[in-house]
């Protein structure tokens, strides 16, 4: 097995990843929609300790995203969690308020009252997926960033790479292409989480509300993401030569990744079948409350499928619009052969891990939560 090798599988790994991260992300799309579907304090509560069992896996997930990214590409890591700090601080305080809203918004002494830490829970499922979408969408409309390798000869400021402005990241959001497919994930997590509720919260007048909400947010979601995905086709890529490394820009160079790549094409159709099917039968079937299972393997399938085509076929996977030789790709930003090769035997154990998160997610969800186990019960 070649460095290349490596070098795309361990791609291939941080973009499941990445993918599994959205998924999870039921668990904000649940939080941001606790005061539509819960009326009274009661339901609120009961949607909350709904997605309380399964915050951890979201939060475990994103720490093990940015641990991946680190070892294997760590130029990135240091370009983007460094350089644009700013954006992935909020969205970290936003998870951190998270865990201690759950924690603490019916403890004895909390001065503040439930309701305080509800809008927190709700802040964290606006901001969490809007803001994670926006970052993502770097990677096809570019960031704005310097690589100077001979920078590693200045003994007072010894870094490779900076951002070219003082906006720290922040200026991500002023283009409305990333604003876009930040808010298609977003509204995504929302279907998501609504489904979960209806899979997993015993209670006719909350599901019915689900369903109700349901619609709605797929309504929205397809515009913003045929929109987004449409400009994507279309759009000027980012390509590399692999024996030079010089990158130049290909005009529809993402369509031309899905027609070189037709697997990650039939990829992205069968999850968007997927999606749409477990959304439409949990809609028109009333009795049907599984939709969360064909959905979620769905937006895996789709995200999965896009991250690829960013980083694949010789495209440069994290742009930069400030200097367009600086632009990072798989080759250029990847650990050592060693480190990848050693790495690849320790991802050997991924399988075990998720058979393990598998069969705690089905001991958890055992039985469906209710009013009465949340009042007989330790609950948040």
């Amino acid at each position: 097995m070649t460095y290349t090798f490596f070098q795309q599988y361990w791609w291939f790994l941080v973009s499941l990843l990445g993918a599994l991260l959205v998924f999870l992300m039921f668990v904000q799309g649940a939080n941001s929609a606790i005061f539509c579907l819960g009326r009274t304090e009661a339901d609120r509560r009961l949607l909350i300790n709904s997605t309380g069992r399964k915050w951890e896996f979201t939060f475990t997930t994103l720490v093990t995203f940015g641990g991946a990214f680190f070892a294997s590409f760590p130029l990135f890591y240091s370009t983007s969690f460094g350089g644009a700090y700013w954006l992935w601080m909020i969205i970290l305080f936003s998870f951190v308020a998270q865990a201690v809203s759950y924690e603490f918004q019916n403890k004895l002494g909390n001065f503040l009252g439930p309701k305080v830490f509800q809008v927190c829970l709700v802040i964290n499922g606006v901001v969490g997926p809007l803001l994670l979408g926006g970052a993502v969408a770097t990677f096809f409309t570019g960031s704005n960033f310097l690589i100077d390798h001979t920078s590693l000869l200045d003994s007072l400021q010894p870094v490779i790479s900076r951002w070219a402005n003082a906006s720290c990241g922040l200026d991500a959001l002023l283009n409305p292409w990333n604003l876009i497919f930040g808010a298609a994930v977003f509204v995504l997590a929302r279907i998501l989480g609504v489904l979960y509720i209806i899979n997993n919260v015993d209670d006719a007048d909350i599901r019915l509300r689900a369903r109700r909400l349901l619609r709605v947010e797929t309504a929205i979601f397809l515009v913003l993401f045929l929109t987004f995905f449409v400009y994507l086709l279309v759009k000027d890529g980012y390509a590399y030569d692999p024996a030079t490394g010089v990158i130049v820009m290909e005009p529809l160079k993402y369509l031309h990744n899905f027609l070189d790549q037709w697997y990650l094409a039939v990829l992205l159709l069968v999850g968007v079948v997927l999606l749409l099917f477990g959304i439409g039968k949990t809609v028109f079937a009333q009795g049907f409350v599984y939709g969360i299972w064909p959905a979620g393997v769905g937006v895996v399938l789709v995200v999965l499928a896009l991250l690829l085509c960013a980083g694949w076929n010789d495209t440069a996977y994290y742009p930069s619009t400030a200097d367009l030789q600086s632009s990072l790709t798989i080759a250029n930003s990847c650990s050592s052969e060693f480190t990848l090769r050693t790495m690849s035997v320790v991802s050997l154990l991924v399988p075990f891990v998720l058979a393990y998160i598998v069969y705690a997610w089905r001991a958890i969800d055992k039985r469906k939560i209710t009013h009465d186990e949340i009042e007989s019960g330790e609950a948040y």
